[in-house]
């Protein structure tokens, strides 16, 4: 008997049946090789979880400009929309459920991504790190380009045409990622937003790139099978803006009125919080946003219980946890220990199976006693 009966509900996720309120959030894993064509070994990945209610891939570039993650997938050329296909009829073979994340890393990217081109972004300001992961190896962080204003339609029109091709390789919807430092919301942010044409200056104008991006995808998808992820609280890439409450409650009012599958919303503050103010709460978001809401980070099972009993959340999206035990759902549901959260130098690791796939399932002690 599970302790966490609400977590185990169904749900009616806009006309898409889900068997529970556990979703596997985004994980970028880098199994996808040089060529970034999804293969065998993700597929077993996302069988192994197809237990999940909902799954989310990992981020998926929609174009080369959108690269910036070590031998992560693609959905830009024809092979990958065929190497995803055959990712989405495995799990759809188990009776599982999964949207694509839609991701263009915009700054947090390399001149060694672009053959010497600089990464673009809404403005020309480069993040504060310890560097990123190249092909070529680790290099400090470099001051992106900023688009040019005519160039900002083009972007829009790679996200209409991934999403075609997400429908094209069997995906039962997409997300768009706007969130942890990436191009949509480096958009978003007045941190990363210094524009003065019609895409800066002001909350209205620095949502108008997301607001087309949506439009653009709900070509191709009902605006029912699109969810949007934020992260107001994050740190992420060097984000968090003072005007963040503004911006994002403004974002979230805005994104009501699409009738999205969902709003995924990174209210844990397990990564980082940048203090700017109190940190937004889906309670708070609740309030301007009124479809399915998804939480995320650093969520317990009892912590999740406790926001879908509430009522604060709809779904509630687990990562980490989901690495090291691809059977989280029967974990949480059967009482079982979990394993340990996986090192993080697994994100980083492009050898197959190891630290991807050859995580085991639980296996409850057999009974020793006699008939």
């Amino acid at each position: 008997m599970t302790t966490s009966p609400h977590l185990f509900e169904s749900l009616d996720l806009r006309g898409l049946p889900l068997p529970n309120r556990i979703v596997l959030a985004p994980l970028t894993r880098g199994r996808a090789g040089e060529e970034r064509i999804p293969n065998e070994v993700m597929a077993e990945y996302y069988v192994q979880r197809s237990s999940a209610g909902l799954m989310i891939t990992e981020a998926t570039s929609i174009s080369e400009q959108a690269l910036g993650w070590i031998e992560s997938p693609g959905i830009y050329t024809d092979a990958m929309t065929e190497g995803w296909k055959r990712v989405t009829e495995a799990v759809h073979q188990t009776g599982g459920r999964i949207f694509l994340q839609l991701w263009h890393t915009g700054r947090a990217s390399h001149t060694n991504f672009h053959k010497g081109r600089l990464p673009v972004a809404p403005s020309a300001i480069k993040i504060e790190g310890d560097g990123i992961h190249t092909p070529e190896g680790k290099f400090p962080y470099e001051t992106p380009r900023a688009l040019e204003t005519e160039e900002i339609s083009q972007v829009v029109e790679e996200y209409r045409q991934a999403a075609r091709r997400a429908k094209e390789a069997g995906f039962d919807g997409v997300e768009v990622h706007s969130a942890n430092g990436y191009l949509l919301d480096t958009f978003l942010q007045s941190k990363t937003n210094q524009r003065t044409d019609p895409y800066g200056g002001s909350v209205e104008n620095r949502y108008r790139i997301l607001h087309e991006v949506i439009n653009a995808v709900s070509e191709t998808w009902p605006t029912s099978r699109i969810g949007v992820r934020l992260s107001p609280n994050g740190i992420y890439n060097d984000m968090g803006s003072p005007d963040f409450r503004e911006q994002f409650t403004y974002v979230a009012s805005q994104l009501d009125q699409f009738g999205l599958a969902y709003l995924h919303v990174l209210d844990g503050l397990a990564f980082g919080f940048h203090e700017l103010g109190e940190p937004m709460t889906l309670q708070e978001i609740r309030q301007v946003y009124h479809g399915p809401l998804m939480g995320n980070c650093g969520y317990s099972q009892e912590a999740a219980e406790e926001a879908i009993a509430s009522g604060a959340a709809d779904l509630i999206s687990f990562g980490r946890p989901f690495i090291s035990n691809p059977d989280l759902v029967e974990r949480f549901q059967n009482g079982w220990e979990l394993a340990e959260d996986a090192p993080v130098s697994v994100y980083y690791s492009t050898t197959g199976a190891k630290g991807y796939t050859d995580f085991p399932a639980y296996e409850p002690e057999k009974s020793t006693s006699q008939g």
